[in-house]
């Protein structure tokens, strides 16, 4: 395609296959949330313990984030279409075998298959959308579009979830996903064009070893590092996890073929896409966590009323997924998107004065605030990477920006989760009350949820006398995270704003100015 070359609008026909796709996109939004809901009553039914349960919870991303570079590539080589019906088929199976597990060990085995196959269905619904969508405008909505339905279905399937769970046993909530799955294996082939390399070249085995050796004791040691602090074993995992990385990306220079191309990463529009949605993601996902955290532990909320509290930020991303591509239609997507990333910055800044007696609304109407100034980071990031890439290597970009999305929130909890609870520990020390027992006084030092627990021992006025300090300690965690995060979505934004500013309106991509670059696509190529 040259400057002069308007491309091809999409018809009825692509438009439908959007709707198809945003099938198995609303499923793998529901099931990384779903579980939450379920677990306290599988466990009791399947008599899980502890470590089960977590791995029940862990297993899914794990497998997620570790076959996500594979998937994304192997989509390129068989056939996208073809590899996204092979994912839905074994979704469906997946989510049977979920749903009527008889023993633990058959439900974190089934859940194990449920990550892999859900790591096929983000790339292959990414790079079909960049391939079904040519115009530069109808791109940026049908991305929206595609962002739009993920977040509500984070929004919707723990509330549908949760009404199943009323009515029906645990596994009812892993059988929520399949009519969508099956719809989508129905349709598919009708309204979902193929595209694969035309000369993808052998796959190689150790590469996709490697990769596995690299991500799984990343992420193992990250969860394992925010959910229970500096241990040695999550440490070694981290160190292993890296020097595979770096075998892994010493052997994509050397081969001829390789699993991941390590040139996407040299075009200035996918590098700074990434980074910026690493970044976005990251803070997102420390925020997160601290926030219900503090709904529950410091304001004295069910877990329901804390998700509940959550809704105004998920609505609110959902809306700012729909209005980024519009913008982005007028303004260059730099401004665009730098502008939603200080928005959220200064939003992250009003948040640095809660306290433990503030209540719910400012964080409420904070995080729908951040999560609506974020949403083209997101979207509008994940266009930009998916469609600067040539379009045999789309598959390969979509898991990137994927990538880059789930990676982000994992290292948000650990790295952000850490801090506010090194801040935790280091200003409750000194201003508990005297006359604790040594042990209560350690437990309530280690975390809030710590102290909650111990001051249902006490009397009122006793148990009062703990919380306050323990809960004026987080809340101080809160403020630093909110405050890091500021930093970091503020120079984003700079970054974002030079380094992304000779993308042009998708509304004027036809006809750039001279001296400027041609649509994002003309860069890849």
């Amino acid at each position: 395609m040259t400057a002069n070359t308007a491309p091809a609008k999409a018809g009825r026909r692509e438009w439908l296959g959007l709707a198809v796709l945003a099938l198995p996109t609303f499923v793998m939004a529901i099931d990384l949330f779903v579980l939450m809901l379920a677990l306290p009553n599988l466990s009791s039914d399947l008599g899980a313990t502890g470590m089960e349960q977590l791995w029940t919870m862990d297993v899914y991303g794990f497998m997620l984030a570790g076959f996500l570079v594979t998937m994304g590539t192997l989509g390129d080589r068989i056939g996208r279409r073809k590899l996204l019906m092979i994912g839905c088929s074994a979704f469906a199976v997946a989510s049977l075998l979920c749903a009527y597990a008889w023993s633990p060990e058959v439900l974190i085995a089934a859940r194990a298959l449920l990550g892999i196959a859900g790591a096929t269905l983000g790339p292959s619904t990414l790079s079909l959308i960049g391939t079904m969508f040519q115009d530069p405008k109808q791109q940026a909505a049908a991305f929206g579009i595609w962002g739009s339905v993920f977040t509500m279905g984070a929004l919707f399937g723990p509330v549908i979830g949760g009404a199943m769970l009323t009515q029906w046993w645990w596994g009812s909530v892993f059988l929520l996903g399949v009519p969508f799955v099956i719809a989508a294996l129905v349709l598919g082939p009708k309204f979902l064009p193929e595209f694969r390399n035309g000369q993808p070249g052998k796959p190689d085995l150790i590469s996709v070893a490697l990769s596995l050796a690299a991500l799984f004791p990343i992420i193992y040691g990250i969860k394992s590092l925010a959910r229970d602090g500096f241990s040695a074993v999550a440490v070694v995992a981290v160190v292993v996890g890296v020097v595979a990385g770096w075998a892994f990306l010493r052997r994509q220079r050397t081969i001829s073929d390789p699993l991941l191309d390590l040139s996407l990463f040299k075009n200035n529009t996918i590098g700074t896409s990434l980074a910026g949605q690493l970044s976005y993601s990251m803070t997102g996902g420390g925020i997160m966590l601290l926030m219900m955290l503090y709904f529950q532990l410091v304001q004295g909320m069910s877990t329901l009323e804390a998700g509940l509290a959550m809704v105004p930020g998920m609505a609110g991303g959902a809306i700012g997924f729909a209005v980024g591509p519009k913008l982005a239609n007028k303004f260059r997507p730099a401004y665009v998107i730098s502008a939603g990333l200080l928005g959220a910055a200064i939003t992250l800044v009003w948040m640095t004065q809660i306290s433990a007696d503030s209540g719910t609304t400012a964080l409420v109407v904070g995080f729908a605030i951040i999560a609506f100034c974020g949403a083209p980071m997101a979207g509008l990031g994940t266009n930009l990477v998916v469609t600067s890439a040539p379009p045999e290597k789309m598959g390969s970009a979509g898991s990137l920006a994927q990538m880059a999305n789930e990676f982000g929130g994992t290292l948000g909890l650990a790295v952000l989760g850490t801090i506010g609870t090194a801040v935790y520990r280091a200003n409750v020390s000194d201003s508990l009350p005297g006359g604790l027992n040594a042990e209560t006084a350690d437990i309530a030092k280690d975390s809030l949820a710590g102290a909650t627990v111990e001051a249902a021992k006490l009397s009122p006025g006793e148990a009062d006398a703990l919380l306050s300090p323990a809960r004026d300690a987080f809340t101080d965690g809160v403020q630093t995270v909110a405050t890091i995060g500021a930093v970091l979505l503020a120079t984003m934004a700079v970054v974002v704003a030079v380094k992304l500013k000779h993308v042009l309106p998708f509304g004027a991509a036809q006809a750039p100015a001279d001296g400027d670059l041609a649509p994002v696509a003309e860069e890849a190529h």
